[in-house]
Parts: structure tokens; sequence; C-alpha cells
């Protein structure tokens, strides 16, 4: 009999994202071939502490997170500065990693800095790729530097908000501007500004959330698009997708992306033209390759009324929840929710033997001479 493949799924997290994260844990679970993978559950809770496989699957199969987590504390010794990681040695034999924790912790670089150091394969990006795609300021700089559009900006922060008054950012982007953290997801703390009164409160609700704050450029009446990558070296693109928010929405907020999305419409795949679905696909290759991405990533697109795309947002991790895109615009395009976490899977032990043929040698330096 063939040994089963040990795969650690980690979820949750230290984040707005965090139930997010657990609706697309249960997702993959249950779409992984079992017969194929063993699996162990790893739920990161909200304080950043991650709980034994056996307290994991408590939360899996419905136990109340906080009652679980209350009863598992009191035992930690938090004096052990590697408390926080602890379970993760008590598996024995874990073949590779499956993070899907949105958001701070697992999708800004630090999960997968662990990961390198555990000397064991992970799916996903890397360290530094992780990190630059999660911060919108440096991903926009890098889409600038490879020529691929997006939204004009002004980057704030604590030192220079003062600066800026709304009067001085709708003159160099517009009367109706966007408001967002350069650190966050699935919309938490993004606003629309349409005034000075409007931008004080927005401007505050963001720091919240991060230290640099984005005031983006209003793209008019946008058709928001979706296009999910697949690979390392040479990624392939799904089709498009499209998200019809209601109408009284300027964009696609958390609440329907996750509270209620009983009036939000997925149009997959979208019929666009045909020169739009090749901009649109070439724009997300070369920033899929531009930001160093591995295994995946769901890059989304604003496209304006007279049909100019302008790359949104970069999801190294994205969700694979009920009305997730980045698995539906898979299967659209012929590629199964269980084939598709098989070829995550490979592709993560691809990277993972590209890295190791790396040297990382040294010189013994010997008895140190110094000048007389």
């Amino acid at each position: 009999m063939t040994k089963k493949m040990h795969v650690a799924l980690l979820f949750g997290g230290n984040s707005s994202e965090h139930d997010v994260s657990k609706r697309s844990a249960h997702n993959i679970y249950d779409a992984m071939d079992k017969d194929k993978y063993e699996v162990s559950l790893f739920l990161m809770t909200k304080e950043g502490y991650i709980l034994s496989d056996t307290d994991s699957h408590r939360v899996f199969a419905g136990e109340d997170e906080d009652a679980v987590v209350a009863s598992v504390m009191p035992h930690v010794d938090e004096s052990d500065p590697l408390a926080n990681v602890a379970n993760l040695g008590k598996i024995k034999d874990v073949d590779v990693f499956f993070p899907v924790i949105h958001g701070n912790l697992g999708e800004d670089g630090t999960i997968q800095g662990l990961f390198r150091l555990l000397q064991k394969p992970w799916v996903g990006s890397g360290i530094l790729e992780s990190a630059m795609a999660y911060d919108k300021d440096i991903t926009k700089k890098m889409l600038n530097l490879y020529g691929v559009q997006n939204t004009k900006y002004v980057l704030l922060t604590p030192d220079n908000a003062q600066d800026y008054s709304y009067e001085k950012l709708a003159q160099e982007l517009g009367a109706k501007l966007f408001l967002k953290p350069a650190n966050q997801g699935s919309s938490v703390g993004i606003h629309e500004v349409n005034n000075a009164e409007e931008y004080k409160a927005s401007l505050a609700d963001a720091f919240r959330y991060d230290y640099k704050v984005l005031a983006e450029e209003a793209i008019e009446g946008p058709e928001e698009l979706e296009i999910s990558i697949l690979g390392n070296e040479k990624p392939i693109a799904s089709k498009l997708g499209a998200i019809r928010v209601p109408e009284n929405d300027e964009f696609y907020t958390y609440e329907n992306k996750f509270v209620d999305a009983s009036e939000v419409k997925f149009d997959i795949p979208v019929q666009v033209s045909e020169k739009l679905a090749n901009r649109i696909t070439e724009m997300a290759l070369t920033a899929y390759k531009a930001l160093g991405l591995k295994g995946m990533a769901r890059i989304d697109f604003l496209v304006s009324k007279d049909e100019e795309p302008y790359l949104g947002e970069v999801n190294t991790l994205p969700g694979f929840t009920n009305i997730s895109l980045y698995p539906q615009l898979w299967d659209a395009s012929g590629i199964s929710y269980t084939e598709l976490i098989d070829r995550l899977i490979e592709l993560a032990f691809a990277e993972y033997d590209r890295r190791k043929k790396l040297h990382h040698d040294f010189t013994p330096l010997g008895k140190e001479k110094l000048s007389k």
C-alpha cells in the first residue's frame, strides 16, 4: 500500500479574515483526496497561537472556537519563546504545509518564513514575494516598474498625512477617491471618499489597520473582473470572471463578500471582447512573474467604461469559500477542485526542490589576522 502524503493544513490567523480562512480550510479539506492525503489540522487563533491537531479538529467539528481556546490557553507555558508554534512539532513526518491563513501572519511572508526555517515545502509564494504582493504600495511600485497599468495613488503615512488635505488629493486624483490600508484584505478599512468630512473620518479608520494608507483615484463606472493564476516559472491563467455588486454599492465590500452575498452576482466565465480578455491575461501573467509569485494567485482588475483595464489587487492566498472565485474560475477552465489541490501541492514540491539546488557554502575564516 502506498504511503499517504502527510499535509498540514493551517488556517484561522490573527487578522480580520480569520473566519474567512476557516471557511476556506473546510472546503479545501473536503476537496482533498483522502486516499492520497493524510491531513493534520492547525488552527491559528485570533491571538496568533497555533492549536494542536486534536483541538483544531474540535473547532473544525463545530465546537465554539473561543471556548476551545479558553480551555487550552491556561495550560500553555508562556515563558517558552516557541509556545505559539510548539504544536507543529507534535505531529510527525509532515511532508508539506498548506497555509490558508489569509491576511496578517499568513499572506505577508510571516508563516512562509517559519516553513523556510523548518525546511519543508509549502503551498504558495515565498517570503519576499508574499510580502511584496500583500503590500499594495510595493505591489504598485512593481507594477509601474513593469508597465502594468494600475490606478494613480498617493501614499499617506502618519508622518505626511497632515500635508494632504482632501482638496489637495482631489486636485491630483479626482473628487471621488478611495482610501485603502496598504496591508489589509477583504475590503476591510476601505472607504469611498467624496468630501473633506468623509476624508477625515475614513483616514482615521484606515490608519487603524495600517500605518500606510493609499489614496487612489476612482475609475468611472468600473466593472470588476478577476482571473486566477496557477504555476511557478511557467504560470497559466484561467478564464475571466465578473462580480456584479448591488447597484448601491460602489465596491465589493466585506459584507457582500462574506456576510450576505445574496445580492452579489457572479458571471463565470464572463463574456468580454477577445482584445480585453487577452490584455487582462497578459497583464496578470506579467504581474505574477514581476512579483516572483509561486503556486497561485487571484488577480483583480477594474475595467472602465471605455474598456481600459487597471490591475487592482494581487491575492497570493485567495479564498476557497463557497463563493470564492479562485477555484470557481479554474473549474470553469477545466480544472476541478480536487485536481486544483493536487496541482498546488505538486507545485509546492517543485519549488522546494528548485530552492534546494541553491548553494549556501561558506569558507572557514581560520585565525583572525589584524594589521599592526
